[in-house]
């Protein structure tokens, strides 16, 4: 007779509940996750698409990084040289600035040489300080002796200004300006005849609001002015664009290195390409495309600028302007200048505009003119095209979705080698389309975009599965095995709830004579008896890998094989109800229970336990609101019916016949049939003798041997024979069967021919 406890253990509630709980995290971290890509994936594009200052620089400094690697290689020959006002050429004329007639002999002497051009890097925004009539009028209020011839005298020379006007009226001259976002009336002359195909220039260039220009009779004379700005774009002091057109808002002027190129061929205008224009789709955003001076094309910018491609700074670029005013240099400079596109301009030490640059080098402000020059004519350059914030946001979106996938689908481990490779892809693919076609695409952000995704996803799901592991461990730790438990902290996922069909091996434990125990008993002596009984079984259960389904007063219910897979399940099931003999084989010899100390008449705790393997339905049972996880079937009521008939085979371990078929190595001895309830036929069933190593030993040989031979003795109702084996079986068989043979001495005694006192005590 079992005594129900009134408080009973509420696991299966807490067990149940928490499966639900476990399939709810372990579905819904893969949406939490897979929103997390989402959202970090559309904050990229958008920090992408608005593009602020950090993610232009990161991108800016890879094609730096690009060009270090492999700067735009010298070609010999290229007719572009600079003019350098340099320490020697001060040394020789004197301070800067230099009288303008100086510079006209300067520029009469760069035509003299066969200069193509001559472009000044200068602004010459002021009258010369020099000129004689200037100096005339300082004069004319002095009290100097001979004031009055003095200024005659200057006033009969000419003007410093005009000189320098008369000498590029002789030569094909190219004047700088400036353009500045300090607003007034200055604009410079526009010497260039300008042709648009497509949007209109005004419509996409930033407008300026003031210049700094030339002196307007300096203008005038000359063949060209072109803007000498660096790009407002470039930040942190790096020069990367020079812009090629500018624009006030009403009018479009050129730079300097657009004016030079087109003075030196000869050619009246430049053409100018935009969007919209014939054969070129419309994106719909308007944009510059390319401009072409005579017969050099040259890739723009949205806004107008060119990229620059740099070499390494040459100083056989240089020709400083002593050698060139030198008339012993003649036949030298000549053959340095003649046909060349000469840029003048300033390096001695504080008058030089020195720029960094994005080959790592810093070079004076007329070095950069010169870069642009010598790229457009050796038709080498680098080109950001119009689809390539598109394809970085495409990839961006791409890769991004790639990682974040493989992550949900492969793990993170696989994961992260795989994001190692996209940014490997990457940056490769970047730097062919650098080295390969000169084409500026951006590496860093669709990888780092890539490596974000990852770390949100992952983040995610790790958090998710430490909260399952946490979970699991707080809800399960003290009912499964620690190995399943491990197991579930693993792959909380594999977890089927909800009536699943599956192949169990059921055990139900019984404590033996629990009536007159609890009678004896007080209520708190009876739950410290019950724990300390419960407590190690539950822990032999534990260590075979299995799981307590309930327990019920002195009564214990486990399964093996769910809520995950256990191979042998069956062999783990007999070892668990062997370890849990020799649990209670110890309790009794410590008097754990004190019921020796007590002077209780049968102090010795004794259990019954019955298993049995077969198809059962495991998952939540109960309502709504209460509800627990367990197995239910037929292969679980044979198993507690088996426990119930341990005691009329006098064994305290007795597992069905599935369970012999399915734990073939386990040391088993056939008990003998019995018509269970609900049953159409016997079910064979098997006292439970010892393990493995047993099974597999000489002694367990020579029982089995001597047990057939019991068997066969008793089935040819040979009362003799029978005797005989029943003695050795005795002999040989461990302490634990004594009471099943003593069950086979009652069935000899109902043979025929045995004497009915005997049938009658076997029966009484």
């Amino acid at each position: 007779m079992r005594v129900l406890s009134g408080a009973a253990h509420p696991l299966l509630i807490r067990l149940a509940r928490g499966f639900v709980r476990l399939r709810w995290l372990a579905r819904g971290k893969y949406m939490r996750a897979a929103s997390a890509a989402l959202l970090m994936l559309l904050a990229l594009t958008a920090l992408r698409t608005y593009e602020p200052r950090i993610v232009t620089e990161t991108k800016e400094r890879v094609f730096d990084a690009y060009q270090r690697l492999k700067p735009r290689q010298p070609v010999e020959d290229l007719p572009v040289r600079i003019v350098d006002i340099d320490e020697a050429s001060l040394a020789t004329f004197g301070q800067w600035p230099w009288p303008r007639t100086r510079l006209a002999a300067l520029t009469k002497r760069l035509a003299e040489l066969g200069a193509g051009v001559i472009a000044y890097d200068i602004i010459f925004s002021e009258p010369d300080r020099t000129t004689p009539e200037r100096l005339a009028a300082d004069l004319a209020g002095s009290d100097l002796p001979d004031r009055d011839r003095a200024v005659a005298l200057l006033k009969s020379l000419p003007d410093h200004d005009t000189s320098f006007a008369d000498a590029m009226r002789q030569a094909p001259t190219v004047l700088g300006f400036a353009a500045t976002r300090r607003a007034n009336d200055t604009r410079p002359a526009v010497k260039t005849g300008l042709a648009f195909v497509g949007i209109t220039p005004t419509k996409v260039l930033p407008p300026f609001h003031g210049a700094v220009a030339n002196l307007p009779l300096l203008e005038e004379a000359a063949s060209g002015v072109g803007a000498i700005n660096l790009s407002a774009r470039d930040r942190g002091g790096v020069v990367r664009r020079l812009p090629m057109l500018m624009s006030d808002g009403d009018r479009v002027y050129p730079g300097l290195a657009v004016e030079a190129l087109r003075v030196a061929q000869g050619q009246k205008g430049v053409i100018i390409r935009g969007t919209g224009a014939s054969g070129d789709d419309d994106t719909g955003h308007a944009a510059l495309v390319d401009m072409r001076v005579g017969q050099f094309k040259l890739p723009l910018t949205d806004d107008g600028e060119a990229w620059l491609y740099y070499t390494r700074d040459d100083p056989a670029r240089y020709v400083s302007a002593k050698d060139v005013l030198d008339p012993a240099q003649t036949d030298r400079m000549r053959d340095r200048l003649e046909g060349t596109i000469v840029l003048v301009g300033a390096t001695a030490s504080g008058l030089v505009d020195a720029r960094a640059t994005a080959i790592g080098q810093v070079m004076p402000g007329v070095a950069i003119q010169a870069q642009m020059i010598e790229q457009v004519v050796s038709q080498d350059f680098l080109e950001r095209p119009d689809w390539a914030s598109g394809f970085e946001i495409v990839m961006t979106l791409l890769l991004g979705s790639l990682v974040a996938a493989l992550v949900l689908l492969a793990g993170a481990r696989f994961s992260l080698v795989a994001c190692g490779l996209v940014f490997v892809g990457a940056i490769g693919g970047s730097w062919i389309a650098f080295s390969q076609f000169r084409l500026l695409i951006d590496p860093v952000y669709p990888s780092l975009a890539t490596l974000l995704t990852y770390i949100a996803v992952e983040r995610v799901l790790h958090t998710a599965s430490d909260r399952e592991k946490k979970f699991v461990r707080q809800a399960f730790g003290q009912y499964l095995a620690p190995d399943l438990l491990a197991q579930l902290e693993r792959a909380p996922d594999g977890l089927r709830l909800g009536g699943e069909q599956r192949e169990l091996s059921v055990m139900f434990m019984d404590v033996r004579g629990f009536t007159p125990i609890s009678e004896a008993l007080s209520a708190t002596e009876l739950v410290d008896f019950i724990n300390t009984l419960l407590s190690p079984l539950s822990d032999a259960i534990q260590d075979e890998l299995g799981t307590i389904d309930k327990y019920i007063g002195d009564s214990i219910m486990a399964f093996w094989n769910a809520p995950v897979d256990v191979p042998d399940h069956a062999a783990h099931a007999c070892r668990a109800a062997l370890r849990m003999r020799s649990v209670v084989e110890q309790l009794n010899a410590a008097d754990a229970f004190g019921f020796a100390a007590r002077g209780l008449a049968d102090p010795v705790v004794r259990i019954g336990i019955g298993l049995n393997t077969g198809i059962a339905c495991v998952g939540n049972m109960g309502s709504e609101k209460r509800f627990n996880y367990s197995a239910m079937g037929d292969v679980v009521n044979v198993a507690a019916r088996i426990e119930s008939a341990s005691k009329e085979f006098g064994t305290d371990l007795l597992v069905s016949e599935e369970v012999a078929r399915a734990a073939p190595s386990i040391a088993l001895l056939e008990a003998g049939e019995i018509m269970l309830k609900g049953k159409s036929r016997p079910t064979r069933l098997y006292a439970l003798a010892g393990d493995e190593a047993y099974a597999a030993s000489d002694t367990f040989a020579e029982v089995r041997r001597l047990h057939r031979s019991l068997l066969d003795a008793l089935a040819a109702e040979d009362e003799t024979r029978a005797t005989t084996m029943l003695a050795a079986c005795r002999a040989a068989a461990p302490q634990a069967l004594t009471g099943l043979y003593d069950c086979f001495a009652a069935r000899m005694k109902l043979l025929p021919g045995a004497s009915r006192p005997q049938l009658d005590r076997a029966d009484g």
